[in-house]
């Protein structure tokens, strides 16, 4: 049983059908094809998705969750073959996101299901921006917590909290491997560009995208 099925121990599972029939228009932009154990008691597929959603609980980062997160991270990477040098996978900060994410004007939040972390992404004040942009960072999530709504939500918190420390413009790095992120991505707004912006050191990243926090948000 995986940490979604656990999120909801009450129910009685029957068989799997695809998710997006019942998420709401505003999760559409997730992977179409996520298939979620459907339960037999009683209620319209609404009620389902709503349980489905008060689950997943979105918190800052606590110190406990760095060994947890890193390994959330380094796993993703290496099933999508991007576990190369430049990339967060090398870098020693990412065994330590509590502490490094104390910087001012950086944050990070942890998603978790039933209790259980199973992903996280944050905002960072990354050297050599331009005034006002920010950048998205470590947006990574378990296979199972994929398409179900954990990326827009973790996303949505970031662009709140980005905010509130007055940036205007956020700004992420990516790699091709990531296509499923890339096509999120470009459905909630971010557009690419030319060439990297700020000192990163994460080389290993090629594709570079930036959008306006005044937009709606996701």
């Amino acid at each position: 049983m995986n940490v979604i099925s656990k999120s909801l121990p009450n129910l009685q599972r029957t068989e799997l059908l695809p998710f997006s029939i019942f998420v709401s228009r505003k999760y559409r932009a997730c992977h179409l094809d996520k298939k979620i154990p459907i339960f037999n008691f009683g209620i319209q597929g609404r009620q389902i998705t709503e349980q489905l959603m008060k689950a997943i609980s979105i918190r800052p980062i606590q110190e406990k969750d760095n060994a947890r997160i890193a390994s959330i991270i380094r796993k993703t990477l290496s099933e999508f073959g991007a576990d190369k040098p430049g990339t967060v996978f090398f870098d020693p900060t990412t065994d330590d996101l509590y502490r490094l994410f104390q910087l001012p004007d950086s944050f990070y939040f942890i998603a978790e299901s039933g209790g259980e972390v199973v992903g996280g992404c944050g905002i960072f004040p990354t050297p050599g921006l331009p005034e006002g942009c920010c950048e998205l960072v470590k947006l990574y999530l378990l296979p199972d917590a994929r398409g179900l709504g954990f990326g827009l939500r973790l996303m949505d918190a970031c662009f709140e909290k980005a905010q509130s420390f007055g940036f205007t413009k956020i700004y992420l790095e990516s790699m091709p491997e990531l296509r499923g992120a890339l096509g999120l991505y470009e459905k909630i707004g971010f557009s690419y560009l030319p060439g990297p912006l700020g000192k990163s050191g994460h080389y290993g990243c090629d594709l570079w995208m930036i959008r306006d926090l005044s937009s709606a948000p996701v």
